[in-house]
């Protein structure tokens, strides 16, 4: 018989549950809790109460709820720290960071720069630039999309190099070109259809929109990028100098910026 009072004691109580079996290491990053109606037994709460505890621990990023065949409620999994102190690719970020780095071409094409691109690369409105669009992964599971733009003249052939793993490595060896600076402009926006079918959430959630120039060691810009990372696995990492100098906290941790995981429910 359910012990369930069908009110804000019980909804916290079987949130406080949830988070025990977390934080004991029951439930381990990235395991399905299984069915509500099994957790919900093994509480003694109701499958609504049940709903509505996941539904907040779901907003503070404990758990991320995947629809459809094959979803269910999963517990989240460790945040891929992305410090904006340095230039480094996705590969070598997540690889630094102990994750397996995976990644798909959606498409790689050459077309005309519109005039965001051209303003970013310092051409001209319809040169050519070659368009990579690919799907990352962090242990396998989508961590952003991202659609990256490079000048097709001073890249010939890029094409037909193999776009699977770091780009940065790859103009490196292939060009000589290597990444000295970036300017990214970062803001939560809510996730549309393409990019939450791509992403793996539900439309509407927030997600961490970066568009990013990146310029060489003589300061030419060769890369403008347009990022969507996942705001449930993503953690901005800000290092922080005073008028004076680095403080020591600074030094030690710099200063985390912390995204919603999602947009709160009614």
């Amino acid at each position: 018989m359910s012990r369930d009072l069908d009110g804000e004691s019980a909804v916290d109580t079987a949130r406080q549950e949830v988070l025990r079996l977390i934080s004991t290491g029951e439930l381990q990053p990235g395991q399905r809790l299984g069915s509500e109606r099994e957790l919900a037994a093994r509480m003694g709460v109701s499958r609504t109460t049940l709903r509505t505890a996941l539904g907040l621990l779901e907003q503070v990023g404990a758990v991320r709820r995947v629809p459809g065949r094959g979803g269910g409620t999963f517990v989240s999994g460790t945040k891929v720290e992305r410090d904006l102190s340095s230039v480094v690719g996705v590969p070598d970020l997540l690889r630094e960071q102990g994750f397996t780095a995976g990644s798909r071409v959606v498409r790689a094409t050459i077309a005309g720069a519109d005039e965001p691109t051209a303003a970013a690369l310092g051409i001209q409105p319809g040169d050519l630039v070659t368009e990579i669009v690919r799907i990352r992964f962090a242990d396998g599971v989508p961590l952003s999309l991202e659609q990256a733009r490079f000048p097709a003249m001073r890249f010939p052939g890029l094409l037909e190099q193999p776009l699977g793993g770091s780009v940065y490595e790859l103009l490196a060896g292939q060009y000589g070109v290597r990444p000295a600076a970036a300017l990214e402009r970062i803001e939560a926006v809510s996730a549309g259809e393409e990019e939450a079918a791509v992403l793996g959430v539900e439309p509407g959630v927030p997600v961490l929109a970066i568009t990013r120039t990146t310029s060489d060691e003589q300061g030419v810009p060769f890369e403008f990028s347009q990022d969507v990372f996942r705001g449930d696995r993503t953690r901005i990492l800000v290092h922080v100098s005073g008028a004076t100098g680095t403080t020591h906290s600074a030094r030690e941790q710099g200063r985390l910026v912390r995204f919603p995981d999602e947009r709160p429910k009614d």
